[in-house]
């Protein structure tokens, strides 16, 4: 697709074509069958000072759009040698992997239904009392981007996920808990005939629901599960190495430098995108190539996600990691699939070091800055190396940087997460990956 590209202006277009469909049930009600398709596009002109930008889902007037901005915006024949505009490379790049068999545009209504009714189903044993009422949902989204630049960028890719999901409220002795699960997958077939798993995940909370008694708080040696440790690692490193949080903080800036020790050796944490998980991003929205960066290598400082703006104010390399939510939003710095990389211990023998200690399984939610939060869904304590009886654990709490120091045993079972990040009232795909860890104290309520 050609536009008429304004001389001695920076100019980019992004064109999204999205789709979207959710079923959920409410017990045995459905509450929601939709489908939606967008169409639009983000037309963005640099002067090398300013953005000048617009949406549309108009695609025939992508061209006026183009030249109304131009018309605001100040030609500077430099433009080319602007340090940010240098920093948007070249690429010619056609990534279509979802639009033949299995492109989730073609499910149906009655697979919608069907998918959610049978798990409904299977999952459901109505003679737990404790249960009180059911949620169950399907979704799937697809998105076919486009992205044109006056320097000469032409990048065809696409993404698509769905995921189905259940979960029974349950009320045990006076408190609320959940149990359930989702799957999310890049194909509709992968998320059939999983209700053993399925099951396996209910039938432990609600175990857990009615033996659970609340946790002594103090500090304790902690094995966090792979889940556990994935979600650390995005909210406590991760979001620190978006490189845009520094531009306006001298502090951090002389805190996180390059080549500074800031974990236990046995720590490398790594964000890419060209793997086949939630994060998945071979292009991003600025046009570059999504690089493999090793954010920490053997517990050093090693790198950072930059877009084209933060690399060049930092004078590092652009590494991929703008993305955009959709058409109206501009990009900025995120994640993709962002992973601590396995280590050499054994899971087991992580278990097996701990004389008294608590065992984190999952969590429902967690923060992180400079101290990082997490509220565990499930917890067990550990006695003499086994893994015993439930506990209530409010919170987890510690300092991000001991934490990284305290870490004194990571496992070979790295595994990945899907989820959502959200930043500056973005959301976007992540994945989250980690192992088995140990940390020599954390603080528990």
């Amino acid at each position: 697709m050609k536009y008429n590209f304004p001389e001695n202006l920076y100019t980019e277009v992004r064109i999204e074509d999205n789709y979207s469909a959710n079923y959920y049930l409410k017990d045995d009600d459905a509450e929601n069958n939709s489908e939606v398709s967008v169409i639009g596009a983000k037309i963005r002109i640099f002067d090398g000072k300013m953005w000048y930008t617009s949406s549309t889902n108009d695609l025939d007037s992508i061209q006026a759009e183009i030249d109304g901005l131009a018309k605001i915006a100040k030609p500077n024949p430099n433009i080319l040698k602007n340090k940010i505009v240098k920093n948007f490379a070249v690429n010619k790049a056609e990534i279509l992997r979802f639009q033949g068999e299995g492109n989730l545009r073609n499910t149906t209504m009655e697979e919608r239904e069907k998918i959610c009714r049978d798990y409904r189903k299977k999952c459901t044993d109505k003679s737990v009392p404790e249960i009180k009422m059911t949620h169950t949902s399907f979704w799937c989204n697809s998105k076919i981007k486009s992205f044109y630049t006056s320097k000469g960028t032409e990048i065809v890719q696409d993404y698509q996920r769905c995921g189905v999901s259940i979960g029974h409220e349950l009320s045990v002795n006076g408190g609320t808990f959940r149990a359930g699960k989702y799957f999310q997958e890049f194909y509709y077939k992968d998320l059939l005939n999983r209700e053993d798993e399925m099951n396996e995940e209910i039938n432990r909370s609600i175990d857990y629901a009615r033996k659970a008694v609340p946790v002594v708080p103090g500090d304790y040696v902690c094995v966090l599960a792979p889940t556990v440790t994935s979600v650390f690692t995005h909210e406590s490193f991760g979001h620190k190495s978006e490189a845009d949080f520094m531009l306006n903080d001298k502090t951090l800036q002389d805190e996180w430098v390059m080549g500074k020790k800031v974990g236990n050796e046995k720590v490398t944490i790594i964000d890419e995108g060209d793997e086949l998980r939630h994060g998945y991003c071979p292009y991003d929205d600025e046009g570059n190539k999504k690089q493999k960066v090793y954010l920490m290598k053997d517990g050093v400082l090693t790198g950072r996600l930059h877009d084209a703006k933060s690399a060049s104010i930092l004078k590092e390399k652009p590494t991929g990691n703008a993305r955009a939510q959709d058409f109206y939003c501009s990009p900025m710095v995120r994640m993709t699939n962002t992973y601590m990389d396995a280590g050499k211990d054994d899971p087991e023998e992580i278990v097996r070091g701990v004389k008294d200690g608590i065992y984190i399984y999952d969590w429902n939610y967690g923060t992180g800055n400079s101290t990082f939060t997490i509220q565990p869904q499930k917890a067990y304590k550990i006695k003499d190396g086994k893994i015993t009886d439930p506990i209530l654990v409010n919170v987890v709490t510690g300092s991000v940087f001991q934490t990284l120091f305290d870490i004194d045993a990571v496992g070979t079972d790295l595994q990945f997460f899907s989820g959502m990040c959200g930043k500056n009232g973005q959301s976007m795909p992540t994945a989250t990956g980690g192992p088995t860890i140990r940390v020599k104290k954390l603080t528990i309520n």
